[in-house]
């Protein structure tokens, strides 16, 4: 009876051991792959409690989840001769367990150095002004560089790459300094006088209107008063019309004729008188 017993703890033992060494977990974010004796067993593990032979397979996990790696600083020149310092970030995740197990080795390492691979080579054919500005295009290019030898050899798909900092030298950065303060003192210049211009435009057409309309002149200047007065100063400022100093000057000019005619008395001076012995008596008088 004893044998018996012992017999089936045994044999109870040895299930429970050949259990555990078939049940395999695969959790909701991973695929499991089966190797059998090294071949590649289809179809892909879906995530749940799976069974396998005992020795005979072996499973491995593969997260399908994104996975976001930095690539280092990486020094390049651009196109128009800019040393610089570049470094990014890649988003990339598996869509294919058995090309990333079969076909690649540690596919994690492998991306990296594509990346930094491709960053220097984007930023090679590109200009200082692109990489400042228009980020979006080196993006592009950088994840079309990198998504190109990943996808179909590797099985995997790179979602998203992103210049994160561009490091300038500091030669560089004071001539851009210098060159973004000339271009806005270029900008409030011709404001400026784009300004002037249209103040300018406004005045002539203000003139013409008070010269069509002789009391505009008057209601102007009481305006001016009303202004001056407003701000309760002691003083007050009478502005002298321009129309008085006219009518002064055309005073002054008409009585400077006058002023260089001699008097009448000088105008009508006597005639001679007759030398004695002179045939002609002088007239009485």
């Amino acid at each position: 009876m004893e044998a018996v017993v012992i017999g089936v703890v045994i044999v109870i033992a040895v299930l429970a051991l050949v259990g555990a060494l078939s049940v395999r977990l695969v959790q909701q974010y991973q695929r499991g792959i089966v190797f059998r004796f090294g071949r590649v067993l289809q179809p892909v593990r879906e995530p749940g409690l799976r069974l396998i032979v005992p020795i005979a397979d072996r499973m491995v996990r593969v997260s399908m989840q994104t996975t976001v790696i930095g690539v280092p600083p990486q020094g390049a020149i651009t196109r128009d001769n800019v040393t610089l310092t570049v470094d990014a970030v890649v988003y990339y995740r598996v869509v294919d367990p058995v090309k990333a197990l079969v076909n690649v080795r540690d596919y994690p390492a492998a991306v990296l150095q594509v990346a930094q691979t491709a960053l220097r080579s984007v930023i090679g054919k590109a200009d200082l002004d692109t990489l400042l500005g228009d980020r979006e295009r080196i993006n592009t290019e950088l994840k079309a560089v990198i998504d190109a030898p990943t996808e179909k050899p590797w099985g995997l798909l790179i979602e998203r790459v992103e210049v994160k900092d561009v490091a300038l030298p500091e030669g560089m950065k004071r001539s851009m300094s210098r060159q973004a303060e000339a271009e806005r003192e270029r900008r409030a210049r011709v404001i400026a006088a784009d300004g002037e211009y249209q103040a300018s435009r406004r005045l002539a057409d203000a003139s013409r209107a008070m010269a069509a309309t002789p009391g505009a002149y008057q209601l102007r200047l009481l305006q001016t008063v009303v202004d001056v007065a407003a701000e309760k100063n002691s003083t007050l400022v009478m502005p002298f019309p321009v129309e008085l100093l006219r009518f002064f000057d055309k005073f002054t000019r008409g009585a400077e004729p006058l002023a260089a005619q001699p008097p009448a008395t000088e105008r009508a001076a006597p005639a001679p008188a007759a030398a004695p012995g002179d045939g002609h008596r002088r007239p009485a008088a």
